[in-house]
């Protein structure tokens, strides 16, 4: 069973003395099977979890099981994982056949069973025809299967990718990211993948653990941090392009609250759902994400009356870019066809469904923080 609980975990290190908390209190339960990624900005404390969970970093503090069984005190070798690293770490002198049996020769397992395994596996990461090559002759994802080959045939509880795609172009990566769900499909075990790429994580994983500064921020699928994000982190960075966030206060006009940047460039009616929540006079942070905004192309049906700055038309999508503050920039995302020039009036009608609104000195989605009171 691949079933992993990582339980009030915390990684501190010492820098002149004083104590530095890599990961703080973490907690999180992998279902067995399940595929999760580990997401957030370089330093966050991904890497620095996944390494614990190998046995390449000690735990400071809480506990971490595999199947019911604590693996705090065990030897990486002991633990029954599979660890693919960003860099592949290949033996040059070593055919791509020789590099994957290598574990399983070290174990003495007898030739013939280790060729049986070596072509398991090659037949399902589809590198039969490299297994007499050397790595220096493989391209940079063909290394990334023969890598995540010598993590498989361990038949490990739980396999462990870290930064497994950085290295590799555009299109590769895109290829790589399908193989590794498909890959992921038949053996059925237990993944972990850390990354900083967003758009990886929601290509990849059943549910996403967003971290921040060692602290974990969200825990769900990548339908629930999209469309629910817990805080105004969250909803910055999940998402391309980003979700728009900007400082608005709350005030009445003839009895009716509004939003209105400090600037008074974008003013629109309070959404109902937030109507018990907000308070005059109060600043909130709000959000609404690009392909949530609507070009009003008739009628009085808009949320606001501004002008273009800057029009892009990307083919397949055009973005229209409207400058709200000094260094702020509303932007929308269409699927239409549209041509505007910088100055172009433009009409644009918000989702209303769709709005977000953080705390502004929090962070902390506003509905969720009332609520909690």
């Amino acid at each position: 069973m691949g079933e992993l609980v990582i339980k009030d975990v915390f990684k501190t290190y010492y820098k002149n003395k004083q104590p530095i908390n890599a990961v703080k209190s973490l907690n999180l339960h992998c279902k067995n099977g399940e595929f999760v990624a580990l997401l957030g900005p370089s330093g966050c404390g991904k890497s620095t979890t996944l390494r614990m969970i190998a046995g390449l970093e000690d735990i400071s503090l809480g506990d971490i099981t595999i199947g019911n069984k604590r693996i705090n005190d065990l030897h990486p070798k002991d633990r029954n994982i599979g660890l693919a690293f960003e860099n592949y770490a290949m033996y040059p002198p070593l055919t791509v056949y020789e590099n994957i049996g290598f574990n399983l020769k070290a174990k003495n397992v007898p030739a013939k069973k280790i060729k049986e395994e070596i072509h398991k596996i090659a037949n399902l990461l589809d590198i039969t025809d490299l297994l007499d090559m050397k790595p220096g002759a493989l391209s940079g994802g063909q290394k990334q299967r023969v890598n995540i080959a010598r993590a498989l045939i361990r038949r490990p509880d739980v396999l462990l990718l870290d930064e497994p795609l950085s290295h590799l172009d555009g299109k590769v990566r895109q290829r790589m990211r399908t193989e590794i769900k498909h890959l992921h499909t038949e053996i059925n075990c237990t993944t972990i993948i850390v990354t900083h790429d967003q758009l990886e994580a929601m290509a990849l994983a059943d549910r996403i653990a967003i971290i921040n500064d060692g602290v974990l921020q969200q825990f769900g699928t990548p339908l629930e941090v999209f469309n629910n994000p817990v805080n105004e982190f969250v909803a910055g960075f999940i998402g391309e392009p980003p979700m728009n966030i900007f400082t608005v206060v709350t005030v009445y006009d003839n009895g009716k609250p509004y939003f209105k940047t400090e600037n008074s460039v974008i003013k629109f009616e309070v959404p109902d759902k937030y109507l018990s929540y907000v308070k005059e006079g109060e600043k909130y942070k709000f959000g609404i994400r690009p392909t949530d905004i609507t070009i009003s192309t008739g009628g009085n049906q808009y949320t606001i009356q501004t002008n273009v700055s800057v029009f892009e038309n990307l083919g397949e999508e055009c973005r229209v870019h409207i400058r709200i503050e000094d260094d702020n920039i509303l932007s929308v995302v269409s699927n239409e066809i549209y041509h505007f020039n910088s100055g172009d009036q433009i009409k644009l009608l918000f989702n209303q469904e769709r709005i977000h609104v953080f705390d502004s000195k929090t962070g902390e989605r506003i509905d969720k923080v009332l609520q909690l009171l």
